[in-house]
């Protein structure tokens, strides 16, 4: 799984003297506003480093950092969630696929949970997805009663939840 990827950044440009970046430089790499940048840097997403001047530097694998960053934010995941991964990669060494791998594989089981949540909404979108799914009191066809709402909050039919597992068994 190529999280990255979903995210083009540009992997050449202008570094300084000692092969670091700007925050601008990255920011403008990865088609993002500079401030996300040094926001991903306060919240110690990204590490960076000081110049004489106080003035940011990112080493060039940051770019692959960001990338990801980008890349869990499209799909879902919290900064939380970001956070946590990254805390499992190298801080002394560019991460290798492998480490990428492994974050993936983490992800794995959670994606495909959403992707089946998505088609399951994609598909019923053509049918009336009020009628019990969110347990809509005033449906009398599909959720008499509001019966749905002994199975849980949220949209119960959308979720995998029938009518017959709320039915009274005699």
């Amino acid at each position: 799984m190529r999280l990255e990827s979903s995210v083009d950044c540009v992997t050449v440009g202008v570094m300084d003297s000692d092969g670091l970046l700007s925050v601008g430089d990255v920011a403008a790499r990865c088609g993002i506003a500079p401030s996300a940048v040094r926001y991903y840097a306060d919240q110690g997403l990204i590490d960076s480093e000081r110049t004489d001047g106080g003035q940011r530097r990112f080493r060039r694998e940051t770019i692959r950092r960001v990338a990801f960053i980008g890349a869990a934010r499209r799909v879902g995941r919290s900064l939380a969630e970001i956070r946590s991964a990254l805390e499992g990669l190298p801080r002394a060494r560019t991460p290798t696929h492998a480490d990428w791998a492994a974050i993936g594989e983490q992800w794995r089981a959670r994606l495909d949970e959403q992707i089946d949540e998505l088609e399951a909404l994609r598909d019923q979108l053509d049918a009336c997805i009020g009628c019990g799914c969110l347990s809509l009191e005033r449906c009398g066809i599909y959720n008499p009663d509001d019966a749905a709402s002994r199975l849980g909050s949220g949209p119960r039919y959308l979720l995998g939840d029938s009518a017959e597992d709320v039915a009274p068994s005699f």
